[in-house]
């Protein structure tokens, strides 16, 4: 048996290729994703280990947001003399490090990164641990004097002796470059600025007698953890974080966690979708493979296998083939691991593909992943094999599947699509967040187990539909393709299941997003009033300088500001919530149409006020004059009363979904040193918004960190948030579209096989060659056609759910994206075209006479 498997196996090499791809794209990027994110790890966890100081003192931040305020927490370097006299300190020195920045060349173009790093301006000091050293010029020696990176300085094409503006919290400032600082270890992808740090102080901090952290080394001997508790009685550990070399290292790595969390789970979500539509790839070709040898299956029962050998024999085929595609997978892995270093280096992140790592994780999960999917996915094959009758080695081999009843399908797949369709129900009328989103997570996966499992059932009604036009259109050989369709449903519904799967993601998100970008648009219409909004490019803050000059602009009337920051309110039902909350100027009634339940904008913006969304104090028994203790950062704290509540649906954060905000003057009291987010523009009397446009431009020109938005602009803006997630959900659909594409020529090749006799007995009756040709791409139009209307109609059901879900946070609007529908209907024809190509190449060449005499 064992000689008689790998026998078969090596004779089926050329149909088992096909399914093998679709292993190898799985376990590709499993492999590729464990690979690059254990490689980017284990190379910043040796930059972080090396360049963090023994002991390292920083303010406490207690208090976490993703709406960042711009205020720099410092520490008074007055502590650094307490520090240097702790026993087991060696040195001291104070680090000034400010992140996102913005430096700008005299054209006033960016030199920071375009991928998104930050820009950071540092005090300069060389110590052992330095991730940089000077290479050229001399270090800065007072005002006006800089270094900078090297990279920075080769991809801008700055030179020593250019002249750079700074634009920091405080203000701008000029400085002269005069040296270039080159990495010794991995650069991570921002640009650095590097001045001495009196001049740091002062320029990036505001004042001098300040800092952002206090490094500190240890002597020999005295360990981290000792010196950290030594420093931390000194000091006062309620006051000050103190961090080893080890923690420093770990805080930094769980902040880049976040950025290797995204592309990690993005190639594991390619991986996934590979796994799944490579699944109905295996299966129908096991099936097809088994169908084809019933004779050779028959025989060897009736010299003597068992059931049991004959299954071993079938699923040792399968696991060569997991072997065989897994070994190509991880190399192929390793390739993509390698291409995504280079691209990281590309976009600034220069990590060394001579140090790749490759854990024992990695080829494990890859040969697990792959032998695994593979041996499951022939599992039911290789049942049907085992009950091939000895007696059939004494008829032609017919057909698996033909004739066979589907009422085992009928029934199972009416189950669980009924219970799909209740779950799906629930998350309609639901009306918390988690649970309608956990109920759309239960109906998706229970609807599509559903549809692959009653695909079969479908077979027949639907595309008699679909291929009902092709008898009149084709004659006789459009009604012989659309029979071949209907002739095995389980095969048809398998191969268009592989399709269906990356349609119906596609489907899904297009509706949600097209709905969700639809929302904005309405929220901003009736949210948004002022005529223009100023914004980072990146969303962070910008200093105080840009708020000013808008101000001083010819032609402005109203500017609101926006401020954020990270607080901790302490609620009625005795939850503590952290969260972001907003401030604003009084004039926003001029730039935002608020619906409140309660109160209104000046009582909301009132010293010692705030306002909430109404159905957030509710859940949390939030009245009218309650008063709530608020926390922070840096420990500062108040009580302020709610004093209105709002009732907006969404829309730029006015009050949408439980959002907090109070007036400036009670942020500006308790979070000195901010920065504005965003500043709302309405044009003076007498001054058109065109003209107002052109010369806020002209204004902010030297600050390329912001831009001039209008409404429309802003919606584009949205919108090009909203097209980053479904361009990722579009690749997802070319991946699965490739795999569907060798499911469907590896079934058509099948066929085509399987019917040898039967398309030389049409030859020789008179079937031209190019008529079938013709006759096998129609026959896989109809199939692709049919896994896209399947994909679809299920899409179209999520998308709708998702929609509900989306409508609990105030995105009530839903849009129906029918040209990116049409498009994919029309794209799957083609692809049914591109999928028959070969097949129908190969029916056309053969040998009349020897097709005839074929068993």
């Amino acid at each position: 048996m064992l000689k008689a498997t790998l026998r078969s196996f090596l004779a089926h090499k050329g149909r088992l290729l096909l399914s093998a791809l679709a292993v190898l794209l799985s376990v590709a990027f499993v492999a590729g994703s464990l690979i690059f994110s254990d490689t980017v790890t284990r190379t910043f966890d040796r930059l972080f280990a090396s360049t963090s100081a023994d002991v390292t003192v920083l303010p406490r931040e207690d208090l976490d947001s993703q709406l960042p305020s711009g205020a720099v927490q410092t520490v008074d370097t007055s502590i650094e003399d307490r520090i240097a006299r702790v026993d087991g300190v060696a040195d001291t020195h104070v680090d000034v490090s400010v992140e996102n920045v913005t430096v700008v060349d005299s054209d006033n173009e960016s030199v920071g990164p375009t991928t998104g790093a930050p820009t950071i301006a540092t005090g300069w000091y060389v110590t052992e641990r330095s991730p940089v050293e000077l290479t050229s010029g001399h270090e800065p020696r007072g005002p006006g004097e800089a270094l900078i990176d090297a990279d920075t300085a080769d991809n801008k094409d700055v030179r020593i002796g250019d002249t750079l503006t700074v634009i920091a919290q405080p203000g701008s400032f000029k400085v002269e470059i005069v040296g270039i600082a080159t990495f010794t270890t991995t650069n991570p992808g921002a640009a650095l600025v590097f001045l001495d740090t009196a001049t740091a102080q002062t320029e990036l901090l505001g004042k001098s007698g300040v800092a952002t952290s206090i490094a500190v080394d240890a002597e020999e001997g005295v360990s981290d953890a000792a010196l950290k508790e030594r420093i931390s009685r000194a000091i006062g550990a309620e006051t000050y974080e103190v961090e080893t070399a080890d923690e420093q290292a770990e805080s930094a790595a769980a902040e880049l966690g976040g950025f290797l969390d995204v592309i990690k789970y993005v190639m594991l979500g390619f991986a996934g979708i590979a796994v799944l539509v490579g699944v109905f790839l295996i299966v129908n070709t096991f099936s097809m493979l088994i169908a084809q040898r019933t004779r050779e299956l028959g025989l060897l029962r009736a010299l003597g296998a068992d059931r049991r050998q004959v299954r071993r024999s079938v699923l040792l085929e399968a696991a060569l083939l997991g072997l065989v595609g897994s070994t190509l997978g991880l190399a192929t892995g390793i390739g993509l691991a390698f291409g995504l270093i280079e691209l990281m280096g590309l976009l600034g992140m220069n990590l060394k593909s001579t140090e790749m790592v490759i854990g024992w994780a990695t080829p494990v999960s890859a040969y697990v992943v792959g032998v695994g999917v593979t041996f499951v996915a022939a599992y039911l094959p290789a049942r049907r094999a085992a009950g091939v009758s000895p007696m059939a080695a004494l008829a032609d081999a017919e057909i698996a599947g033909v004739g066979r009843p589907l009422r085992v399908r009928a029934v199972v797949g009416t189950v669980v699509g009924a219970l799909g369709a209740a779950a799906l129900v629930g998350c309609v009328t639901a009306t918390e967040t988690s649970s309608a989103a956990s109920l759309l997570a239960l109906g998706v996966v229970l609807t599509l187990i559903a549809t692959v499992i009653a695909g079969p059932l479908l077979v027949r009604p639907v595309i008699r539909v679909l291929g009902g036009a092709f008898p009149a259109l084709f004659g006789s050989v459009g009604r012989m393709s659309q029979r071949n369709a209907l002739r095995n449903p389980r095969r048809t519904g398998a191969t268009a299941a592989a399709l269906m799967v990356g349609l119906a993601l596609v489907g899904g998100m297009s509706v949600a997003s097209a709905s969700m970008t639809e929302s904005f648009d309405q929220q901003i219409d009736e949210t948004l009033g002022a005529d223009f909004v100023i914004q980072n490019n990146n969303f962070q803050p910008f200093p105080q300088e840009i708020t000013e000059k808008v101000d001083e602009t010819d032609g402005v009337g109203t500017v609101v500001r926006q401020r954020f920051a990270a607080i901790a309110a302490r609620l009625p039902n005795g939850d503590r919530v952290e969260t972001g909350a907003a401030g604003y100027g009084d004039q926003l009634d001029e730039v935002a149409n608020i619906t409140y339940a309660q109160g209104d904008t000046a009582a909301a913006l009132a010293p010692g006020n705030m306002a909430m969304d109404v159905d957030y104090a509710k859940d949390h028994d939030v009245r009218i004059g309650s008063v709530i203790p608020v926390e922070f950062p840096a420990g500062r704290q108040t009580e302020l009363r709610v004093a209105a509540l709002t009732d907006q649906e969404g829309g730029e954060g006015f009050g949408a979904q439980g959002a907090m905000y109070f007036g400036l003057e009670t942020l500006e009291r308790y979070v000195p040193g901010g920065q504005d987010s965003t500043l709302y523009v309405n044009a003076a009397s007498g001054t058109s918004a065109d003209t107002l446009r052109e010369r806020l431009e002209q204004t902010l020109d030297p600050y390329p960190q912001v831009q001039v938005r209008d409404q429309a602009d802003y919606k584009q803006l949205v919108r090009d948030q909203i097209a980053v997630l479904l361009y990722l959900v579009y690749a997802l659909l070319g991946l699965a579209i490739v795999i569907a594409v060798l499911g469907v020529v590896n079934t058509l090749a099948l066929s085509v096989v399987e019917r040898t006799r039967e398309i030389g007995l049409l030859r020789a009756i008179g079937l031209a060659r190019r008529q079938l040709r013709r006759m096998i791409r129609l026959e896989s139009v109809v199939i692709a056609v049919f896994g896209a209307v399947l994909g679809l109609a299920l899409g179209l059901v999520w998308g709708v759910c998702v929609q509900q879900v989306l409508a609990l946070q105030g995105m009530t609007a839903l849009a129906i994206p029918w040209v990116t529908i049409v498009a994919v209907v029309v794209g799957s024809a083609i692809v049914g075209i591109v999928a028959a190509l070969l097949p129908a190449l190969r029916a056309s060449r053969m040998n009349v006479l020897a097709a005839i005499a074929h068993e």
